[in-house]
């Protein structure tokens, strides 16, 4: 067991409270006088707190701890990068593990996505990819080519232009006037097919053709003059793991070329083992004009984002004095590429993509035997990345009241399921869900683990309906 840098006595523990609540103003949070969860350490696919509990990390962290924790020789990966070179700008200048990362993803990415524009996360990706594609339209003769097409109940990141495309009217009232020029369409929830217009009966494959046409119904709309881009993840987060219905994305590229609009495949969460592929474009198949990834990259070791860019949108730059007047101070940072290396060598070595591949199946059954709780009305996803949609009662899919979210959801399950020893997340953008992302090294033992505390937490909430 590792001894910890600090102080973590009865005394050492009380400090950090008070300096917790004096100080540290925490993401996404409700700051109130409770104590706050410390996590002083993590080993495999476990995290440990400042008491010494053990938690099994069911959602890697943020969807970022592929390889789990403790890895010693990806810590000794950046020690190395740190003592050589620890900092150097892509600002006109490189470093060898900037151009060795950018080759390695490069390889990995479908067709001729060949250009990488590293970032320091997802947000700025995805900020990346939007203005790429405006100035792009505006070097090629369609300078009116700037509007963006997201879905419905989808998140694409905080930053303002992120935020203006993420579709949760709950994160975004409070920071408005966004950017404009942002459009939704329907999502592919097809749990809730007909809620979001759709005709009822359709299959799968009715359903995924319905919902891509909404594009190009919102591209003619608009007109398609004006619109650059549509920005969709390969299973979408928010809402709760939707994954695309059969032959989705292939209409949708039909759609986008149609168009020419560009077609963004935000994989910030689904890039780098989540599906089971270096790029969740691969397991479902489509050709993306760009890609945003970030998280596992480096298996969160160190900070780290992209936008991986077609040839065609890097061509215009390439020539006529033409630059894009676009950076990060600490993308591509040295340390975070050389841990990004070490983390796409040991993927090859460990065979991390094949273990997912062989026990998606496993993950997915393992899960479905909640499905006999009366609280449980839908399980989805793929890879390692699978929502358990809660409801009130099955047989209607009636979902939760604000009220019974509010004691239900965060009142209640989201705290239990951390006091039995499990991290993952209750949320309640879009329907109530539970998400469930563990570190790609994980096998039957943990999905076991996962579904008993599941199963002890779920059944006492659904008798407080």
């Amino acid at each position: 067991m590792s001894t910890s840098q600090y102080d973590l006595t009865a005394d050492g523990g009380r400090r950090l409270q008070r300096s917790a609540h004096d100080h540290l103003w925490m993401h996404f949070a409700r700051h109130t006088d409770a104590d706050i969860p410390v996590i002083v350490r993590g080993e495999g696919a476990y995290i440990y707190d400042d008491q010494g509990k053990r938690y099994l990390d069911a959602l890697a962290g943020l969807f970022v701890s592929q390889l789990g924790h403790g890895r010693s020789d990806l810590a000794e990966a950046a020690s190395k990068q740190a003592r050589e070179l620890a900092f150097m700008p892509l600002w006109s200048y490189a470093h060898p593990g900037a151009i060795e990362l950018a080759e390695k993803v490069a390889g990995y990415a479908p067709g001729d996505l060949n250009r990488v524009f590293f970032t320091s996360g997802g947000g700025e990706a995805v900020e990346t990819a939007w203005k790429l594609a405006k100035n792009y339209f505006k070097l090629t003769g369609k300078p009116m080519k700037h509007k963006v097409i997201s879905r419905a109940v989808a998140y694409h990141g905080t930053t303002h232009g992120a935020l203006s495309i993420t579709s949760l009217p709950a994160l975004k009232q409070q920071f408005e006037p966004l950017v404009p020029s942002t459009f939704r369409v329907a999502n592919t929830n097809e749990y809730r097919a007909t809620e979001q217009g759709a005709p009822e009966g359709l299959s799968p494959g009715q359903f995924g053709r319905w919902a891509a046409d909404q594009i190009a119904v919102a591209i003619e709309n608009e007109g398609p003059d004006t619109v650059a881009a549509v920005f969709l993840e390969p299973v979408q987060n928010a809402g709760g793991c939707f994954p695309p219905p059969p032959g989705y994305f292939q209409r949708v590229r039909e759609i986008c070329d149609e168009y020419d609009v560009l077609l963004v495949s935000d994989e910030v969460i689904c890039a780098f083992g989540r599906l089971g592929h270096i790029f969740g474009a691969e397991r479902f198949d489509y050709q993306p004009d760009i890609i945003t990834c970030a998280k596992g990259i480096t298996s969160g070791y160190a900070p780290l984002g992209a936008m991986i860019a077609s040839d065609r949108l890097f061509e215009p730059f390439s020539r006529d004095g033409n630059t894009f007047l676009h950076g990060y101070t600490f993308g591509g940072h040295p340390v975070s590429t050389a841990v990004g290396l070490k983390n796409l060598e040991i993927f090859e070595e460990e065979k991390v993509l094949e273990n997912v591949r062989g026990n998606t199946d496993a993950f997915r059954a393992t899960l479905e035997k909640l499905l006999d709780l009366p609280i449980v009305g839908d399980i989805r996803g793929d890879g390692y990345f699978f929502g358990i949609e809660l409801v009130k009662d099955k047989a209607t899919k009636e979902s939760f009241s604000a009220e019974e979210s509010e004691r239900i959801l965060y009142g209640f399950v989201s705290k239990q399921l951390y006091t039995e020893g499990l991290y993952c997340r209750a949320d309640d953008r879009g329907d109530p869900v539970v998400q469930l992302s563990p570190p790609l090294i994980c096998t039957q033992e943990h999905f076991d683990e996962i579904e008993q505390i599941l199963r002890v937490v779920l059944d006492k909430a659904g008798q407080m309906l």
